[in-house]
């Protein structure tokens, strides 16, 4: 058995943007995202490969937590599309109509309830799929046990395939975006570090607090080193606060157990989103529970 954390999120934000007509609910409020997320999820239960019986799905509303009051710069709603903010609640709405439980996310974000529910449940089931393409969920991999699903690019990353990738593991992930940054969380990362410097240095000292001050201590021959040395220096606590920023919560308050996360068809608000959505058609794709 296994079980399928999905980021609700970057589901609507994905299906806001996609080259798909408009659409719109019945009164006229915007629905085009909505709709394309249940589009999403009801395609994810019929997919016999996934073989998905229980599925949570984690969302960020707002775009804001705790993150925000440590770091001015970190992520926030500024940018995102009215019409798309509109939908936000929305989507909960019918994501629960659906029958699926829903983690709505204002303090943590909905990252935290990922990592939280993929190692609260790792010991449970076969096998925890969370499905985003996120790299900082990289850091809560285990083996085959926790992996990631990239939907978009139809891509299973484990604990190996991330090493292969990365050239660190699961442990030096946020340490990693610490350095490089991760611009799509606001996190600026240290002047001078790309990816593959901060690796080999990382793959080497796994966490920031290891690595010498002084270049001429480093066991590892990196280009550049002696002024990434310095910089580093200079910003330690930058670097810090940044994997700070980057470091998944698995603390996060949620209250269902595996079997509640199990899916047994829509439930009884499911028919009513339909006819006021104006989406009748996703009822007929549902499939019947196994």
């Amino acid at each position: 058995m296994r079980v399928h954390l999905v980021d609700g999120t970057f589901e609507l934000f994905r299906a806001h943007f996609a080259p798909r007509p408009d659409k719109r609910g019945r009164d006229g409020r915007p629905l085009k995202a909505v709709v394309g997320v249940i589009a999403s999820m009801i395609a994810l239960l019929r997919d016999e490969s996934e073989a998905a019986t229980h599925v949570a799905v984690a969302f960020d509303n707002p775009i804001r937590s705790f993150r925000n009051d440590l770091f001015a710069g970190y992520k926030g709603d500024e940018g995102v599309p009215d019409e798309l903010l509109a939908q936000f609640d929305e989507v909960e709405e019918a994501t629960r109509a659906l029958g699926m439980v829903v983690w709505s996310m204002d303090r943590f974000e909905a990252d935290d309830a990922l990592a939280t529910g993929a190692r609260r449940f790792r010991d449970e089931v076969e096998q925890v799929r969370v499905l985003t393409p996120d790299k900082d969920l990289g850091q809560v991999l285990e083996g085959n046990r926790i992996v990631q699903v990239d939907r978009v690019r139809n891509r299973v990353v484990d604990e190996s395939a991330l090493r292969a990738r990365r050239g660190v593991g699961p442990e030096s992930i946020a340490d990693l975006l610490a350095l490089v940054g991760d611009s799509a969380d606001g996190i600026p990362g240290i002047p001078g570090f790309g990816e593959k410097s901060a690796a080999a240095l990382l793959a080497h000292y796994i966490h920031l607090e290891q690595i010498p001050e002084r270049a001429a201590d480093w066991a590892v021959a990196i280009r550049g080193a002696p002024r990434l040395a310095e910089t580093l220096a200079a910003r330690r606590d930058d670097a810090k606060l940044y994997r700070e920023l980057a470091t998944l919560r698995l603390d996060v308050p949620l209250a269902e157990d595996l079997a509640r996360l199990r899916w047994r068809g829509p439930g009884p608000q499911w028919d009513m989103w339909c006819r006021h959505a104006d989406a009748e058609d996703l009822g007929v794709r549902v499939p019947v529970p196994s």
